[in-house]
């Protein structure tokens, strides 16, 4: 039993190694494995087959009066089951695109309200969401605006200012 806690343990132990050293591998090897180390050969995948055939195994060994054949088998499967969900959560993970991040010329169309009037011919402020965000502009407008006015934004010529226009009711 003390085999398979010890392998269950060493699991645990490869798995914060493989968090702590992402990458460290494979700069030290300098592209020699090309790869060999991503996939089913990754350290997150070892450690958790390693794991789970070590505390599997002393589960079984420890619970039933099977030997340590069957053990080694129960954790085997377990492990490889243990290995196959760590590998295809990494390329979930490692495949998520997101989405790019909102430019300043999606801010075009939206509305929002005046926080610094805008007096004639200068810059006031406006607050507006961007991708549901809190964004704070400077912001012209062709008339006075006061401070609360609900505005619609009309053009966006850089990523800090705006124009705008009230919102007609």
């Amino acid at each position: 039993m003390g085999l398979f806690l010890g392998l269950g343990i060493a699991g645990i132990v490869l798995l914060a190694a493989s968090l702590v050293l992402d990458g460290v591998l494979e700069g030290v090897f300098d592209g020699a494995l090309d790869g060999l180390l991503d996939g089913w050969l990754s350290l997150p995948v070892i450690a958790g087959f390693v794991s789970m055939l070590g505390f599997t195994g002393a589960i079984v060994l420890g619970s039933t009066g099977l030997g340590p054949g069957a053990a080694t088998a129960a954790g085997a499967v377990t492990g490889a089951g243990a290995g196959l969900l760590t590998w295809r959560l990494s390329r979930a993970l490692a495949g998520d695109s997101g989405g790019a991040a909102p430019r300043h010329d999606a801010l075009v169309g939206s509305t929002g309200t005046v926080v610094t009037a805008i007096p004639v011919g200068g810059y006031g402020e406006v607050l507006l969401r961007l991708a549901g965000q809190p964004v704070k502009c400077a912001a012209t407008a062709d008339g006075p605006l006061e401070r609360g006015a609900e505005v619609w934004v009309t053009a966006a010529p850089s990523a800090t200012s705006v124009s705008v226009r009230p919102v007609e009711h």
